[in-house]
């Protein structure tokens, strides 16, 4: 066996037969659901337990990340939705049409992720017109996370029974 031939069979490019996909499947949706709008979930308990001090790290993290991913919308958004919208529509046709199984397994987390960071943005303007703090910039971002794991939820059984049915599907017969 050739050194090509054992790298391309440890790097399977059947995805959904294939373990590291789905532990960077679980691994993308972990990140997306720890870290609400890049702030890591852990502080927004720990202000509302503690107040004070941890407060005020809480409101000014999320400041920074709000005017950060706004001012990132307002510049480049219409060119970053249509590279997104290209690379989807390319990953659906190259995986659904043409029957890639890479393409289809990069679409069914790219996709959803997609919607997540739609939602982002849209839930950074709320934090910004709104100018909201305290327990109802508190309850913003608890639902933001939850809104992310029902997405994630859905992404993930969606994937899993696709998945499914491609593994049976080429499964060989006797």
């Amino acid at each position: 066996m050739s050194f090509f031939q054992t790298i391309f069979e440890t790097i399977d490019m059947r995805s959904f037969s294939n373990l590291w996909f789905w532990i960077a499947l679980a691994a993308v949706w972990s990140m997306a659901s720890h870290y609400v709008l890049g702030v890591p979930y852990d502080m927004v308990p720990r202000a509302a337990r503690h107040g004070g001090t941890s407060e005020r790290d809480l409101e000014a993290l999320v400041r920074i990340r709000v005017r950060r991913l706004l001012f990132v919308a307002q510049v480049s958004g219409i060119w970053l939705v249509a590279l997104g919208a290209a690379a989807l529509s390319t990953l659906l046709v190259l995986g659904f049409w043409y029957g890639v199984e890479f393409a289809q397994a990069t679409f069914l987390v790219c996709a959803p992720m997609s919607l997540v960071s739609l939602h982002a943005i849209s839930t950074a303007r709320l934090i910004e017109m709104a100018d909201l703090d305290g327990a109802q910039l508190r309850a913003r971002l608890v639902l933001h996370r939850r809104v992310t794991q029902t997405i994630g939820v859905v992404s993930i059984f969606v994937t899993a029974m696709w998945g499914m049915y491609r593994n049976l599907s080429v499964w060989p017969l006797g």
